[in-house]
């Protein structure tokens, strides 16, 4: 299909996403936000697992809602063989199959890139997991919190001398989805020269390694292992949170020598300004554990947005730590479109986060509201599989649906 100014860059891009939980609804949940209709398949009765997390509005998951809009919900029980021959009709219409299950189990189903690529060559097959599809590791069940602790990123994260903390939000989950956009993105792209689809391997583990960059350079150029430091940086000071007098933090990035003059400035810390101990980032690393503790006690004389207006009205890099209540009632949150309202068939008008990509030419798509369980399943199969009502019936007695 031709895309015109004006139109989503992914218009006409069809996807079949067997993925459940998070990494692969983001992916596709991307994909739609790009303009691709997707096609969600899920286990009847029961569906994707994230429609039984709590909490609930209107009796459907938020958690669910939050990754899964813009989507075709439609069941099949793929252990039943009319379920498998009706996702095979499926499969044949689409450019894309993302499925995130244990490698193995989509061949013992026969939905497997072997075997749809037979029906469909063009066919872009892309499944995430853990671990990745090879590797003494590619059996080993994996959740997020396993990743980051495999993948480096708990080991870096934390106080000193504290355990290893998990990042907050679920990133390795959501980064293996971020690589399978790429990744798919890449696919269709080659295929427009070559005609051919292609499978797509994308490993959790893989994605965690990838963002160990500077990380892992210091650790190649030294043997050794990073320190947990909290929001501190190894190599600039002070560039980390701070408590301020009402409890609330501040983040504070003094990436130069200029940044700190300017700083201690905007602060009155004219003793610190001229004290050679910090004249140089160099010498304010080294003298870290001299610097930082004069600089906790400075900022708990004042509160946070006192301090935050003192430094950005002269220029300087800070922020606030926000908690999600003042993240989304932030005025450049909200200019920006990242939150969003639609109207939900059972729960109503519901908040969600809007599509990241902004393009002048072919627009990100806010897409419908998140299916319920089988909202789609009768004119999916009608319209892409060719079954008539009496046929849909027939699946639907016999449990395929």
């Amino acid at each position: 299909m031709a895309i015109k100014v004006g139109d989503p860059p992914l218009r006409g891009v069809r996807v079949l996403d067997l993925s459940r939980v998070l990494a692969g609804p983001f992916c596709s949940m991307t994909l739609s936000d790009l303009g691709a209709e997707v096609i969600k398949v899920e286990i009847p009765g029961t569906g994707d697992d994230t429609r039984t997390f709590p909490p609930f509005i209107g009796g459907e998951s938020s958690y669910f809602m939050s990754v899964n809009r813009g989507k075709k919900s439609v069941t099949l029980n793929l252990k039943e063989g009319a379920a498998r021959e009706a996702l095979y009709r499926i499969a044949a219409k689409c450019d894309v199959f993302l499925e995130n299950y244990r490698p193995g189990v989509t061949e013992r189903l026969g939905i497997d890139y072997a075997a749809l690529r037979k029906l469909n060559p063009r066919l872009i097959y892309c499944s995430i997991s853990s671990f990745g599809q090879t590797g003494p590791y590619n059996q080993w069940p994996g959740y997020d919190i396993v990743v980051q602790g495999m993948g480096g990123l708990m080991g870096l994260t934390g106080e000193p001398g504290r355990p290893p903390v998990r990042v907050g939000m679920a990133v390795t989950d959501i980064g293996a989805g971020m690589y399978a956009v790429i990744g798919i993105l890449a696919a269709l792209r080659a295929r427009e020269a070559t005609g051919e689809g292609q499978y797509i391997d994308v490993s959790m583990l893989d994605g965690s390694v990838s963002w160990m960059t500077y990380a892992s350079g210091n650790y190649f150029a030294t043997g050794m292992n990073p320190p947990r430091m909290g929001s501190a940086h190894p190599s600039i000071v002070p560039y980390q949170g701070f408590e301020t007098g009402d409890g609330k933090h501040i983040l504070i990035a003094c990436g130069n020598d200029r940044l700190w003059e300017m700083m201690c400035s905007a602060m009155g810390l004219q003793r610190m300004k001229g004290d050679p101990r910090f004249k140089s980032n160099e010498l304010r690393v080294t003298n870290r554990g001299i610097l930082i503790p004069q600089l906790e006690a400075e900022f708990l004389k004042k509160p946070r947005d006192e301090w935050m207006a003192a430094l950005q009205g002269v220029g300087f890099p800070c922020a606030p730590v926000y908690l999600l209540d003042e993240l989304f009632s932030d005025p450049q949150v909200i200019e920006r479109g990242m939150l969003r309202e639609v109207d939900h068939p059972a729960a109503g008008r519901i908040k969600q986060v809007g599509p990241v990509l902004k393009m002048s030419g072919t627009p990100c798509v806010m897409g419908d509201a998140p299916p319920t369980l089988g909202q789609h399943t009768d004119r999916v199969l009608m319209e892409l599989a060719g079954y008539s009502g009496d046929e849909i019936r027939v699946l639907r007695e016999k449990g395929a649906i």
